[in-house]
């Protein structure tokens, strides 16, 4: 049975480190040249050298994303059925050791945040969760794809690893895409930000998309959370992992986003800043490495900064989220997992996209083409 892990353990986190900043202007001068570029010269275009190359990688990034792509933008909002939680996380809101009132969706309120999010235009949700399988697993997640299916084109998740057979239950009742990010793939420091929980088991997360496979969902969404460790590094193993899974399931399509660590309750400074000069040269590395994945961009960033780099490899982008369990209608007062920066609204975020010469996309899949009714 293939595996992931397999492939991770045959690097060395320090001597992938020095490979990649020790690359010279000449290596990114290389990848540049090329078409089809490997993951050493993903190594060059991540590298301080490409600092110099960034006007160079932005235009190429942009010039193939609209090559694959078109001039549009999905858009999509987040939904937070709940922050129970039962892992410590040093850097959640909703982590186990904060103090705040628990709240988890019922029905009755399910239905008042998609009414709310329907009225502002979305066919396209995901739905956010704390780990706690006991409150939210399996079963919740089943009743909530039942309930609300029918009024979105489009259902993804971004809650707990589950195993593969719980995948293969979940996608019957629309369930169409799955967001799991590794956080980090600096093993010691997953292990230091992650003390107590399911989610202390590095191995198990890092499985997590092989599962998925395995299970045949449509599509999955990689990334880590920037700010824990080395960005440069932690992006590398990002790509080695989505190459593997391209070559293992090649069926699946992939979604790469881009999460820098933002405030919340409880407070944890990043070990590595990452400028906003960084975050373009991050994104436009993966676009001219892979002219397929679709890069996502939330609201954690500044309004003036995704007003810009939105058109310069991002194929998809949220608006006007709420990142605490009825933010929507229900509980707007409710405590929030982080901080988000970009409060626009969707419709200022569509005029936005349109001003800029593209087109906002609410609906591009309905999950009704693919399956059917459990």
């Amino acid at each position: 049975m293939p595996s992931f892990k397999d492939v991770f353990e045959k690097y060395d986190w320090e001597a992938l480190k020095a490979d990649i900043y020790n690359k010279k202007a000449a290596d990114v001068e290389r990848a540049l040249a090329k078409t089809n570029r490997d993951l050493e010269d993903f190594k060059a275009l991540i590298s301080p050298a490409a600092d110099n190359y960034l006007e160079e990688m932005a235009r190429q990034s942009k010039q193939d994303t609209l090559q694959r792509f078109g001039n549009t933008i999905q858009m999509y909002a987040p939904l937070y059925l709940s922050n129970e939680c039962q892992n410590i996380c040093t850097y959640c809101g909703f982590s186990l050791g904060n103090k705040l009132p628990r709240k988890t969706l019922n029905p009755i309120e399910i239905d008042k945040e998609v009414e709310a999010i329907k009225k502002m235009g979305f066919e396209h949700v995901l739905l956010v969760t704390g780990e706690a399988n006991k409150m939210v697993g399996v079963p919740y997640f089943k009743k909530v794809l039942e309930q609300i299916r029918t009024q979105f084109a489009n259902v993804s998740m971004e809650v707990q690893p589950l195993d593969e057979a719980d995948y293969h239950e979940l996608i019957p009742y629309g369930l169409h895409a799955v967001l799991v990010y590794q956080e980090t793939y600096h093993q010691a420091d997953y292990a230091k930000h992650h003390p107590k929980g399911k989610k202390s088991n590095f191995l198990y997360r890092l499985e997590t998309p092989d599962r998925l496979g395995r299970a045949g969902v449509h599509k999955m969404g990689l990334g880590v959370l920037i700010g824990l460790e080395d960005w440069r590094v932690d992006s590398f193993f990002v790509a080695l992992h989505l190459r593997y899974l391209e070559q293992t399931y090649w069926r699946t399509k992939y979604s790469i986003s881009f999460p820098r660590l933002r405030p919340f309750s409880g407070g944890l400074e990043p070990k590595v800043e990452m400028t906003d000069r960084q975050l373009v040269q991050q994104i436009t590395a993966y676009r001219l490495l892979n002219k397929d994945v679709e890069l996502s961009l939330s609201t954690r960033e500044a309004m003036k900064f995704r007003d810009h780099v939105f058109q310069l490899g991002i194929t998809s982008m949220s608006a006007g989220s709420k990142t605490n369990p009825g933010g929507y209608a229900v509980a707007p007062e409710s405590l929030e997992q982080f901080e988000i920066s970009d409060e626009r609204s969707p419709q200022e975020i569509a005029q936005l996209i349109k001003s800029k010469g593209y087109e906002p996309v609410w609906k591009d899949w309905d999950t009704a083409l693919e399956y059917v009714t459990k």
